[in-house]
């Protein structure tokens, strides 16, 4: 359900017909990492902070809960942690997933 929200909010982000989602699965020896990447929006990094409270939306008729819900399952659950690798607006995001063996 964490990786589901990610994909969701990267299509989201995406304004153009032809917008692109890379996965990024690594063996890291005790853990594996997981990059997300959308050729979206981006976010401006001022509100790096902010993107995983919930309640912040871009667009109408939303809950707002996705990268907050994200975020609760991948830690609290599985113990991971979801952390947004880079952004850069007009030019998308990276969110890196960690998980411990």
């Amino acid at each position: 359900m964490g990786v589901e929200n990610l994909i969701k909010n990267a299509v989201d982000a995406i304004d153009e017909p032809k917008g692109k989602i890379y996965f990024s699965i690594r063996d890291k020896g005790n853990a594996v990492v997981i990059d997300v990447k959308d050729s979206g929006k981006g976010i401006d990094m001022k509100f790096k902070k902010d993107v995983f409270r919930p309640r912040l939306q871009h667009k109408k008729a939303r809950w707002g809960l996705g990268l907050s819900l994200s975020k609760r399952i991948i830690e609290t659950y599985h113990k991971g942690k979801l952390t947004i690798k880079e952004s850069k607006p007009g030019k998308g995001t990276t969110f890196r997933i960690r998980l411990n063996k």
